[in-house]
């Protein structure tokens, strides 16, 4: 989600009566242009609300970044001190490997939840 999006998404929420909003990750990982690394750190779309004028009736509720721990072979809450034991597996990256038919790795994924994943978008390829 872009960071203006994410603000509007919030005041949309706001607007029709919502107390709290539950903040994601990063504002939808994008990349730069050269060095293909995300813009954005995981809690930049937790940060840009709380600075943003205008969503003061709102509790910005920011929640722990998980990703793939590399070493547990699970999912896991992601700590920056040990930053090389983990994977972000983004929803883009998730699509990308169920439409090649590639497997996520071990632990990532209920095996019976990516199983209609895939089959989602096998059926997408065959129209």
């Amino acid at each position: 989600m872009h960071v203006v999006q994410v603000q509007w998404h919030c005041r949309a929420r706001m607007i029709a009566g919502a107390n709290f909003y539950i903040v994601g990750r990063d504002p939808a990982g994008m990349p730069h242009p050269e060095t293909k690394k995300d813009l954005y750190e995981p809690t930049h779309g937790g940060k840009v609300l709380t600075m943003a004028p205008g969503l003061t009736s709102v509790e910005i509720i920011p929640f722990r970044v998980a990703a793939y721990n590399l070493t547990k072979r699970a999912m896991d809450f992601y700590d920056k001190e040990r930053h090389a034991e983990f994977e972000f597996i983004s929803g883009t990256k998730m699509r990308k490997m169920a439409r090649s038919g590639e497997n996520p790795p071990d632990g990532f994924m209920s095996p019976k939840a990516w199983k209609i994943l895939t089959e989602y978008y096998s059926s997408l390829q065959k129209d």
